[in-house]
């Protein structure tokens, strides 16, 4: 991903909280002729420095063949993002621009179609998602549980890299960034006011002043 180093995000940390707060992401491998992408939700775990992403795939979606015959994979998380009109700049002498955010993960995978093995990843997705769904699950029909688990091949991420980056008016000046803010907070779409809210989050426009 092409990062101008004023958008780069050094910090892993920063990157993480990205991906865990918007975990519904784009898994893309490489087929036999063109690259192919599954979207879907992703639980973002740790092992002490390894990252790890955990998944699965209805086998129906050749996509888990694709990551045994080729593991090296890219994951794409993506945030709120938003147009950026020249009417928030001081300047006449601009051009509108797009503000995102947006964290790219390379790493290599592991496949499971065992159910025994899929378990532990749908129960770290079933913690991540909506914890309290664990006893509904644990009171379904074994034959259920085993039928929809044969329905679906699981995956492991172990994360090799991660490319981070927000695009939120960092090159402007703090009035254009709070001018940016003040607009983009006013829409209805969430997607337009997350990416205001993502600028204050990284502590962009106008320095408050306390009482």
């Amino acid at each position: 991903m092409y990062i101008p180093e004023h958008f780069r995000v050094a910090e892993q940390e920063t990157a993480l909280a990205f991906m865990r707060a918007n975990p519904f992401a784009i898994l893309i491998s490489q087929a036999a002729d063109r690259p192919f992408a599954t979207h879907l939700p992703l639980a973002v775990g740790q092992d002490g420095e390894r990252v790890i992403l955990r998944g699965h795939v209805a086998k129906a979606n050749p996509h888990w063949q694709y990551l045994e015959s080729q593991p090296q994979t890219l994951v794409i998380f993506h945030g709120p993002h938003a147009y950026v009109s020249t009417s928030n700049y001081v300047t006449h002498e601009n051009v509108p621009t797009w503000n995102y955010g947006a964290v790219h993960a390379y790493g290599q995978a592991r496949v499971f179609s065992d159910g025994e093995q899929l378990l532990p990843i749908l129960h770290d997705l079933i913690g991540t998602f909506e914890a309290r769904y664990a006893e509904q699950w644990a009171e379904l029909s074994e034959a259920y549980r085993r039928r929809m688990l044969s329905h679906i091949v699981g995956f492991e991420i172990v994360v090799t890299s991660v490319e981070a980056k927000f695009k939120l008016s960092q090159n402007r000046t703090n009035q254009e960034q709070e001018n940016v803010i003040a607009s983009l907070s006013a829409s209805n779409d969430t997607a337009i006011s997350g990416t205001a809210r993502l600028m204050r989050e990284q502590g962009l426009g106008m320095k408050k002043e306390h009482d």
